[in-house]
């Protein structure tokens, strides 16, 4: 009987079709030592084109960081060193980059990926930067004409900024998701800057129904608004309406008041000051 094929044996397209399936984990300790051919395959730009950086664990004591640093006889894994790595084997490929929640990522490493990331279409930011970092959102902004979808995690300082550099450079941009204080301004900047968003994502915010109502009035292609969990406003009978244009509208958890019972009011969204 004639012996089954061996997994070595297959072609390497086959290989890709198969390797651009993993992870950054399995791409980058596993598969490249199983031999020649799987190397060759898994180096192939098309398997580092969704960059994940959020799956993997950056703590020195983690298992994907021992191993890691084991396999490239490296002392410690540091994270610009890796996403230097990843990037380089993406050859300017790369459409989606999700950096990890918490902020390990510098003003350099995002500038390294404006430069060397210039056809990406998906971008998720670390959920916190520095100030410096932070400031520079909307000039890095402006480097992806392709970007699609952005998450900015926390609303950042330069929100306002990033929100019109994403409506001067990025004519295909479709969906956003931040989370924070959301005050008269961004909404205007949200409606006007960004008219034909088509997904958008507010949950955990604080807002009032105004501030929704702008950007509802604005966002005229908007197939789905989420602002579960917000503080500042009930979905009552006006703003159903308001909004009974767009095919999904998801607002469970929302409330007027805190578990406190403070009112939330104007005064309190203009000082800043949020009673969680």
């Amino acid at each position: 009987m004639e012996e089954g094929r061996r997994w070595e044996d297959m072609q390497v397209d086959c290989l890709v079709n198969i390797f651009r399936r993993l992870g950054l984990d399995d791409l980058t300790v596993s598969v490249l030592f199983v031999c020649t051919c799987w190397r060759r395959a898994s180096l192939d730009p098309t398997c580092w084109r969704a960059l994940n950086l959020r799956s993997l664990d950056f703590r020195t004591w983690s298992q994907f960081s021992r191993s890691f640093a084991s396999r490239y006889r490296l002392k410690i894994l540091s994270f610009s060193a890796f996403l230097r790595l990843v990037i380089h084997r993406s050859h300017g490929s790369a459409s989606e980059l999700i950096f990890p929640l918490s902020s390990v990522a510098s003003v350099h490493d995002l500038a390294y990926v404006s430069i060397n990331c210039p056809r990406l279409k998906t971008l998720a930011l670390p959920d916190k930067l520095m100030l410096e970092d932070d400031l520079r959102i909307p000039e890095l902004i402006g480097r992806w004409k392709d970007l699609e979808q952005l998450e900015l995690g926390t609303k950042p300082t330069s929100f306002l900024e990033t929100v019109a550099a994403i409506g001067h450079n990025c004519t295909r941009f479709a969906r956003l998701k931040v989370r924070g204080l959301i005050g008269k301004e961004d909404a205007s900047a949200i409606a006007m800057c960004l008219p034909e968003l088509k997904q958008l994502e507010l949950s955990g915010s604080y807002l009032t129904k105004d501030e929704l109502a702008v950007i509802v009035s604005g966002c005229r292609k908007l197939e789905r608004l989420t602002a579960k969990d917000c503080l500042g406003f009930q979905a009552d009978e006006e703003l159903l309406r308001l909004a009974s244009g767009i095919h999904s509208f998801e607002h469970e958890g929302s409330k007027l008041l805190d578990d406190n019972g403070y009112e939330t009011d104007e005064s309190e969204q203009q000082s800043g000051f949020i009673f969680w």
